[in-house]
């Protein structure tokens, strides 16, 4: 058995006598690991920077924002590091989708290898889902990974793309082409930094928020619907609970398969529509949230029409997002999106996930149905109920 004496001193002993093996046997190779990590969510920005500090224990740090969210909330987090001795270096990309790309990724690895930060120093992605994607994979790769830690700043990343490990940048032909799994450090969602962002950008995370209502709790969907209006409004002790709940829901729902072995996952839940819809639309008219929006509508029409889903539920679904300003029609969506160009970016996802396209059906609030024989023509008459002209 292999054996290590530590020593008094700085340096170790490792002492391994492995026999060899015997016969023609396969040799058996064996790597397990297991990540956790906790998700803070904090009321202010003071709270934020304490959880940051401890789980820093002392590293240098690289943070990796955009102009918009760094001209806003950088300063206070730099020179909040800065008072606490920590070093720190920043690199800023420009906003929006676009900045999720392998140009940028490339950019960014550039920087590091030129800069002081080492294998146990730490990135932090200080932004909104653009941000926390790109600089996950960027830790994921460079030095073969280094620890990251995710401060999202908006809705969306705080419910949804902050959490779960699935880091990656979008290519020409499809989302998220380029990526890992590579889990975070921890995660600390300051809901006042959703103060700062746009009320389109509310909405937006509001989309996650209701697609994980409708998959995995009745409770959520309640307390969405109670709480609508406070939550548009920014009170923060609904936002609190919001993201506390959207934390909670997904964390348990990736804990079953972390890795996507099974690509039978309900978090999939508008997404088989929305990342086509994102992808033909160019990667930046129509923002995530919204994308999944109209995807939800268009999978929970299949849904009915199979008789899965009674029309009441429906409705709710519909009305719901609705009531979020979310688009739920095709006259909400951006020209160059037709449903031709749905389709033909839906068969690259099929190629990627080796021939199979699933579709999240839900049935009721917390139950659903993966199927992977939803056809074409159904596909287009769900779009076609959702506004488009029958093609």
């Amino acid at each position: 058995m292999p054996a290590c004496t530590e020593t008094t001193s700085p340096a170790f002993v490792v002492r391994d006598a492995f026999p060899l093996p015997t016969g023609g046997d396969p040799i058996h190779a064996r790597a397990v690991r297991c990540d956790e990590y906790d998700i803070h969510v904090t009321r202010t920005a003071d709270q934020a920077l304490d959880r940051l500090v401890e789980l820093l224990d002392g590293a240098k740090v690289a943070v990796v924002s955009d102009e918009h969210v760094m001209d806003e909330l950088g300063p206070a987090l730099l020179d909040g590091l800065h008072a606490r001795d920590i070093d720190v270096i920043a690199s800023v990309l420009p906003a929006g989708e676009r900045s999720k790309s392998l140009q940028q990724a490339t950019r960014l690895w550039h920087w590091l290898a030129e800069s002081p930060i080492a294998r146990r120093d730490v990135l932090v992605s200080f932004g909104g889902g653009v941000i926390c994607d790109t600089a996950g994979w960027v830790a994921s790769a460079f030095m073969r990974g280094i620890p990251y830690l995710n401060v999202p700043t908006t809705l969306l990343a705080q419910v949804d793309g902050a959490l779960g490990g699935k880091v990656a940048v979008n290519h020409p032909l499809a989302k998220n082409l380029l990526g890992a799994f590579f889990q975070p450090l921890g995660v600390i969602s300051n809901v006042s930094y959703v103060a700062t962002t746009s009320d389109r950008h509310i909405r937006a995370g509001l989309a996650e928020c209701i697609k994980k209502a409708v998959i995995a709790s009745p409770d959520y969907a309640d307390l969405i619907e109670s709480d609508l209006d406070a939550i548009l409004a920014r009170d923060g002790d609904a936002l609190e609970q919001l993201v506390r709940g959207a934390s909670a829901i997904k964390a348990a729902l990736i804990e079953r398969d972390p890795y996507e072995d099974d690509l039978r996952r309900p978090l999939n839940f508008g997404h088989t529509i929305g990342h086509p819809l994102e992808t033909v639309s160019g990667y930046g008219p129509l923002l995530h949230g919204e994308a999944v929006a109209f995807g939800m509508v268009v999978e929970s029409r299949i849904a009915a029409n199979r008789g899965l889903m009674d029309p009441g539920t429906l409705v709710r679904i519909v009305g719901l997002l609705r009531r979020a300003q979310l688009p739920t029609t095709a006259a909400e969506l951006p020209p160059q999106i037709t449903p031709d160009a749905v389709i033909a970016a839906m068969e690259k996802v099929r190629q990627i996930r080796a021939g199979s396209l699933r579709y999240v059906l839900p049935i009721r609030f917390g139950e659903s149905v993966i199927a992977d024989d939803v056809t074409e023509a159904e596909a287009r008459q769900a779009l076609h109920e959702s506004g488009y002209a029958a093609s």
